[in-house]
């Protein structure tokens, strides 16, 4: 079955930086376009970047535009998110999934920005 397993969250000071991982199962992941999630404390989830399924392409919420890199390395089934510039904004928890065709939620992996 389709699988998520995300990674990479922890505490961080603003400004500071995070890199997560979202590693894939179950799917053919060179052929979907691929997207992070986040749901921040009391609040609905949003998409916060995509990337379509070569990589070539990709698009970020205003929010984050300039600040966070989203790529991937499918021979390895594995999407990435480099976060830069972190604000205590950006706190939630992270996820992943396809946009086109939304799978089980994996764990996440929560991102806390906080001096």
């Amino acid at each position: 079955q389709v699988q998520f397993v995300e990674s990479g969250g922890g505490l961080v000071q603003p400004g500071g930086s995070l890199s997560l991982s979202c590693v894939a199962s179950g799917f053919r992941f060179s052929t979907y376009w691929m997207a992070w999630y986040r749901q921040p404390p009391g609040k609905e989830r949003e998409v916060v970047a995509s990337i379509s399924a070569s990589g070539s392409t990709t698009t970020y919420s205003d929010s984050v535009k300039g600040r966070f890199t989203i790529f991937r390395d499918n021979a390895k089934n594995t999407m990435y998110l480099q976060m830069n510039r972190l604000k205590r904004e950006d706190t939630a928890v992270y996820y992943c999934n396809r946009p086109n065709a939304i799978a089980s939620w994996g764990q996440g992996t929560q991102v806390t920005v906080s001096s």
